[in-house]
């Protein structure tokens, strides 16, 4: 788009070959650049760690995937910046605590485009999106990954919407509250909670269409998310799946569940986690469980609480496991693209990086490397058009649906 530090069109390309791409001459580098930089580009999810801010300060080189100068490199133009709570147990304490994380997350999002307004604003609506990107700005949208934190209650719906969140998420990894998740929690789940949503689930899709925030299916089980989109008077989204047909992981969507996002006028975004764009073999798991029992890390909670040392010396041991088969690429992810096209048409499909919370293929490592998707899709024949609606049309287009269905102003 408009933000002109790209890295040469020649470093990036010579990046996507290594990935793996095959690249057509015929396709000139210029051509991807201009095609990129014409392009409005939305990644709906980008985590942020719990010392965001107050430690880490993202207006410069940070060793996270998303900071400004990879923005700029990588001429990503907007997101959507992530309020992320880990599932607990579900009782006032743990409700208590995945508040406690929730207002973090929010209070460092509010004062990254406080401190650095010349560079970030936040965005509320498509318009707000378009008119910041096109003043030089990064737009800053957020979204909640797991309605965990709401506790018991839907009451503190209209106040999260204020504070400008514009999708939820029903669940996270283990059954809540409001629904059944995509993945059982091993040490609280024994098969389905609620057979899809709870009651109070029913009340949250309902809360959300009525303050304007898109409901989002990603990481819930099959049922609660079919449910949740029959419900929902708005379109719904998934805002960081994989296609199950090309990945086949629990939490990746099946071709039924592409086809209904697309009868309800949704969004399923592609996400870019090596893991469900590439699922590992036996003998990776086999490895990864094997060092997790080494380190002690074979609960969720144990890896949820590393130190940063611990985290490091863990993410290391990891790479051994690319060595047995190598990752996915930015190929791999425009397989799931091509997918998702097929199944639910053009206007029904988008893509999602989940950086810093995971994410990253070979190609699309962080940012910086933004430009070697719209490079793929290039390559795959898909248009200037097509490129736009996957990039973000079919993603704001969901976003004024959800905000024209609202009985309050968002």
């Amino acid at each position: 788009m408009r933000h002109v530090l790209f890295l040469s069109a020649g470093l990036i390309l010579a990046g996507l070959t290594l990935a793996g791409c095959s690249a057509e001459p015929h396709i000139s580098q210029a051509r991807i650049a201009q095609v990129h930089e014409q392009t409005l580009t939305l990644d709906t999810h980008i985590d942020i760690p719990l010392n965001y801010i107050t430690e880490i300060d993202p207006s410069g080189a940070t060793d996270l995937q998303v900071d400004l100068p990879k923005l700029q490199a990588g001429g990503l133009d907007s997101g959507f910046w992530i309020i992320y709570t880990p599932q607990g147990d579900l009782t006032e304490d743990g409700y208590a605590q995945g508040l406690k994380i929730a207002e973090i997350r929010n209070a460092a999002i509010e004062k990254l485009v406080s401190i650095h307004h010349k560079s970030f604003t936040i965005a509320r609506t498509s318009q707000d999106v378009r008119g910041s990107t096109a003043d030089g700005k990064y737009a800053v949208l957020i979204g909640m990954e797991n309605s965990y934190p709401l506790g018991e209650s839907v009451e503190a719906v209209p106040m999260w919407a204020e504070r400008g969140v514009r999708y939820m998420g029903i669940t996270h990894f283990g059954h809540n509250q409001f629904g059944d998740s995509s993945n059982l929690n091993f040490t609280r789940d024994n098969g389905p909670k609620w057979n899809g949503l709870s009651p109070l689930g029913q009340d949250l899709v309902r809360a959300m269409n009525d303050n304007g925030i898109m409901v989002d299916v990603s990481h819930a089980g099959k049922e609660t998310m079919m449910q949740a989109a029959d419900l929902s008077r708005s379109p719904i989204i998934a805002s960081h799946s994989g296609a199950k047909a090309i990945g086949d992981s629990a939490r990746n969507l099946d071709d039924e569940q592409l086809r209904k996002i697309a009868e309800v006028g949704g969004v399923a975004q592609m996400v870019a986690l090596n893991v469900y764009v590439k699922p590992l073999t036996e003998a990776q798991v086999k490895l990864r469980d094997d060092i997790r029992k080494e380190m002690g890390l074979d609960t969720s909670e144990a890896r949820s609480n590393m130190s940063e040392s611990v985290e490091a010396d863990y993410e290391q041991r990891l790479e051994e496991m690319w060595e047995i088969e190598p990752a996915a690429t930015v190929a791999d992810l425009v397989d799931h693209i091509d997918h998702a096209v097929k199944i639910a048409g053009i206007d029904h499909v988008g893509i999602a990086s989940d950086f810093d919370g995971g994410g990253g293929v070979t190609g699309w490592e962080d940012a910086a490397q933004t430009q070697n998707v719209t490079a793929e899709l290039l390559r795959r024949g898909y248009s200037e058009a097509d490129i736009g609606k996957i990039w973000s049309g079919n993603l704001l287009r969901v976003l004024d649906a959800a905000q024209a269905a609202a009985k309050t102003s968002p």
